[in-house]
């Protein structure tokens, strides 16, 4: 009786330790969110704060202007989506969910780029999740409408586009894949002839190979991936009704006899997402506590845990989050265990499990990511 009694309440022990853990993490409703001093955790992020407004991404907020500029060496460069003159710096730093800390004006809707590019990713891991595809597949065997026809193309795989180093070859919405980003030491003759690498084997930062995927999804889930989007996760989490999420004008296909629009995985040509700070905080919430918002699991945690794996051909990125791990690490000071979505004009979002910290900095000088985020963990 003694034995039983004691292992009862250990058991109870351990299954209140377990309720007051899952219950540390606080998960902001629809149109609230609580807020607490960052001196409640011994952190002080002034100096952080103050570094980030003063260092303003430095190109215009026009962006019609910072994008053409920025893509110039593009050849047939051309805005195909919508554009929107962004806003100044603005950031939230999260705590167990909790703002601790923000600035600027947190609700106003901006282009996020490529950070559009880990929403994307969000909606692929829905799709293996449910099973709709398998990442080690080639696509041709979802979509055989001639986008993955010839001897490479075949060969590609959701992983292959997930992870950027499929090479996929060819054209799409007037855009080809030769023409995004290339080498500056090139020229069209030698862009276009360039020798294709064997899919898996060589990552290429290219959003016309991204907006393949996006496309692919399309057609596997033969819904608008922003509908998908809005009630498997964004609607889930409590986001704002002010995001969007956009093509180009010419990415409309017609699908089971409706005229459906196939999203960007970034702004560099218009479109992708257009979004709130405190909506990609939200977002980033998610993935902090392994896809699950107040006990209820939107993404399963096996999923994201495959999608911030190391890549063979680029150890610093995986399912379209960029990684920091111990071997490669870009920023040295900062944990080896952080993952984060990074895009055009300084938007980033940073998620730390091991802190239970949210990240969201927006219109920062890019190259003072680094420095900007020692002086947020310098006291942590």
């Amino acid at each position: 009786m003694i034995k039983s009694f004691q292992i009862y309440a250990i058991l109870s022990f351990t299954l209140m330790l377990y309720s007051l853990n899952a219950q540390s993490i606080y998960f902001p409703e629809f149109g609230t969110w609580q807020e607490k001093e960052a001196s409640a955790y011994s952190y002080d992020f002034t100096e952080a704060i103050q570094f980030a407004k003063d260092h303003e991404y430095s190109e215009s907020r026009d962006l019609r202007q910072a994008i053409l500029k920025g893509f110039m060496q593009e050849p047939f460069h051309q805005l195909l989506g919508p554009v929107r003159r962004r806003g100044g710096p603005a950031g939230i730093i999260l705590k167990n969910g909790y703002i601790i800390s923000k600035w600027g004006d947190t609700k106003k809707v901006d282009m996020t780029f490529s950070v559009t590019k880990s929403f994307l990713a969000a909606t692929a891991l829905l799709a293996i999740d449910s099973t709709l595809i398998a990442p080690e597949d080639p696509v041709r065997d979802y979509v055989w409408d001639g986008t993955f026809d010839g001897e490479h193309n075949a060969k590609i795989t959701w992983k292959n586009l997930l992870q950027q180093n499929s090479d996929w070859s060819g054209e799409l919405w007037d855009s080809y894949d030769w023409a995004d980003r290339p080498p500056s030491d090139g020229n069209i003759d030698s862009w276009r002839s360039r020798e294709l690498h064997e899919p898996g084997s060589y990552f290429k930062y290219n959003d016309v190979r991204v907006n393949v995927l996006a496309y692919s999804l399309l057609n596997v889930f033969r819904q608008p991936l922003p509908k998908i989007l809005k009630s498997k996760i964004m609607d889930p989490i409590g986001a704002s009704t002010t995001w969007r999420w956009y093509g180009y004008d010419n990415s409309w296909v017609t699908i089971d006899g409706l005229q459906m629009q196939s999203v960007s995985g970034g702004g560099h040509s218009g479109g992708g997402m257009f979004i709130n700070t405190e909506d990609m905080a939200r977002f980033g919430l998610l993935f902090m506590n392994n896809g699950s918002w107040n006990g209820k699991s939107l993404i399963s945690s096996k999923v994201i845990k495959e999608a911030i794996q190391p890549s063979k051909s680029n150890p610093n990125y995986g399912y379209m989050w960029w990684l920091n791990p111990e071997k490669s690490q870009k920023w040295e000071k900062i944990g080896a265990h952080i993952f984060y979505a990074a895009g055009f004009g300084g938007n980033f979002i940073v998620v730390d499990q091991k802190e239970n910290l949210v990240i969201v900095t927006r219109w920062l000088e890019p190259s003072k990511i680094e420095e900007f985020l020692n002086l947020v963990y310098k006291n942590i």
